[in-house]
């Protein structure tokens, strides 16, 4: 290795911010980080929760990157000018329409302010009509059933359901439309002036699990299946071509115009991206038989197995959110499951609590409101530590923003069950931490229901390194040990990884690992004392979850 040039760049997108982080993939010593917010998305600008719409800006994505860069390269500017490579990650599925040169339509004046010209956001639900009849038609059509390896249920969530969605409203934007592009394809093509719609290279990742592509129907699913939802659809799926790639792979280089705004060398290797959660299940050391649980406004969890031996059939997991060959370690099928909500279902109570301190007249500024509500999570997670469980303990469902698994359906909401006057909010503060952790328990079953067995649980992300009583509950609840990883930049530093694979540093993705990856910060072993009391807990859970499904479908 040359130890004149041995820094790699990895950037990870998230719902709020992007984190970038500057590491010296000699050693994985980190010498510089940074975190910058999106500004248009921080304001609110372009969302509707009460529609479910959640849209962010590509300008976001753009000043925020170059800003992160700008102040991680702060402290490390002799390392920045040694960068090898780039890598990047970003929440999935959040495509955009885009006109035929790839560039999403709200870079276009005309649709500069126009929320259906925008990236739509992971958690953008409203498309739920157009899940359904994509999972129907997929049921009836006469071809394949290309929900076979999403877990047998195709989400409002993701890639087709969301463009046809907006196919429908019609107008000048869908019009405007040459095809449509993945948040985490569009960015390094961005960097790499290789946006046009020939010559962009996609990610494995975004395409298989949330894209519909498999080898074995030979890539995305057909037009003639796609054209009868919409002709759109089918217009977009022609500019797709059929290869994937995997993020070991080079998308190309930085252009000019890169080099100089980032500062960075002349030829540096840009990947091909892929989605943050399997880039941090990288970045979170995961292997056979170690899921990495990715926890943070909502969770994804990932876990790898070997590919089927010649001759045999992949094996598929029901109710799942996808498995896919290579989308997380190339040579593995990645297997993907999660959760809508999960610290968004604490920031619905907080943000409950606090509105009338931000509706009504109470001489109280805006800073020191925002000071407020920035300590009601902590102060009520406090509290509910010395709440005992018992079998009697009141009950919530986690599927306030919808079931992602098992079995996704994004009709489904949240419950709270068995309230009384002496319900006060730190036991529901308690309880909210206890149905996350009920629906990542439905999950691990879901797993090895299906053969995949899970030998060891890594946490990474805010909520896991922040929350340890919600970490502890995880443990009891599941009656397994959950290790949390030592390091806020968990994706970032799989993307770092991937990164040095591409640069030539190392052979492979499980070497880098080995050199790269974080350590382990803390563990929670399961209390005894409560494993059983939340088993009949889980019982009520599970009964309660039976139940909203029954109301939902009449």
């Amino acid at each position: 290795m040359d130890k004149d040039m041995n820094y790699v760049l990895g950037a990870d997108f998230g719902s709020d911010s992007v984190r970038v982080v500057v590491i010296d993939a000699a050693d994985g010593k980190m010498v510089g980080s940074a975190v910058s917010y999106y500004s248009r998305w921080r304001e609110g600008k372009y969302c509707d929760p009460k529609k479910n719409q959640f849209r962010q800006h590509p300008l976001d994505y753009i000043e925020s990157f170059e800003s992160a860069v700008r102040e991680a390269g702060t402290n490390c500017s002799s390392a920045l000018k040694k960068i090898r490579a780039i890598c990047l990650d970003t929440t999935g599925s959040t495509p955009a329409l885009c006109d035929a040169t790839g560039t999403p339509l709200a870079l276009d004046p005309r649709f500069y302010d126009d929320p259906d010209a925008m990236f739509i956001l992971w958690k953008d639900h409203t498309a739920v009509k157009e899940a359904d009849d994509f999972n129907a038609l997929s049921r009836s059509w006469g071809g394949p059933d290309y929900t076979k390896f999403t877990g047998g249920a195709y989400s409002s969530e993701w890639f087709w359901a969301k463009l046809l969605h907006i196919a429908r409203k019609g107008g000048k934007v869908a019009e405007a439309a040459a095809s449509a592009v993945e948040h985490c394809d569009w960015f390094p093509a961005l960097l790499t002036g290789t946006t046009a719609l020939d010559v962009i290279k996609r990610s494995r990742c975004a395409a298989g699990h949330k894209l519909g592509w498999h080898a074995s129907w030979g890539g995305y699913p057909s037009e003639e299946f796609l054209h009868k939802l919409h002709p759109l659809l089918a217009t977009i799926r022609r500019s797709l071509g059929n290869e994937t790639y995997t993020s070991d792979v080079v998308a190309g280089t930085l252009t000019e115009e890169w080099v100089a705004s980032l500062g960075v060398p002349k030829g540096t290797v840009v990947c091909v991206g892929a989605y943050d959660a399997h880039m941090g299940a990288v970045g979170g050391n995961v292997a056979p038989g170690v899921i990495v649980k990715s926890v943070g406004t909502s969770t994804v969890d990932i876990i790898i197995g070997p590919r089927p031996g010649e001759g045999e059939k992949e094996k598929q997991v029901a109710g799942i959110a996808g498995q896919v060959d290579g989308s997380v370690v190339p040579g593995y099928i990645g297997y993907e499951a999660g959760q809508s909500a999960y610290g968004d279902f604490y920031a619905w109570f907080r943000d409950l609590l606090v509105w009338p301190l931000h509706h009504m007249d109470s001489g109280i500024d805006a800073q020191q409101k925002e000071k407020i509500k920035k300590q009601v999570l902590a102060t009520l997670e406090q509290a509910a530590e010395a709440i005992e469980p018992t079998e009697n303990s009141p009950v919530a469902l986690d599927w306030i923003n919808g079931r992602r698994s098992p079995n996704a359906d994004q009709t489904l909401k949240g419950a709270l069950s068995g309230l009384t006057l002496g319900t006060d909010a730190p036991t529901i503060m308690r309880m909210l931490l206890e149905s996350t952790a009920f629906g990542s328990r439905a999950i691990l079953e879901c797993f090895e229901e299906g053969g995949v067995k899970v030998d060891k649980i890594i946490a990474i992300g805010g909520v896991a390194r922040k929350s340890k009583l919600g970490m502890q509950i995880l443990a009891d609840v599941t009656n397994r040990a959950i290790h949390v990883t030592s390091d806020d930049h968990t994706s970032a530093i799989g993307a770092a990884v991937f990164a040095s694979v591409a640069a030539g540093l190392y052979p492979d993705v499980p070497s880098a690992q080995k050199a790269l990856c974080a350590g382990i910060e803390r563990t929670h072993q399961p209390n005894p004392k409560y494993t059983k009391v939340y088993d009949a807990l889980y019982k009520h859970y599970l009964a309660l979850g039976t139940f909203e499904e029954k109301l939902r479908r009449g």
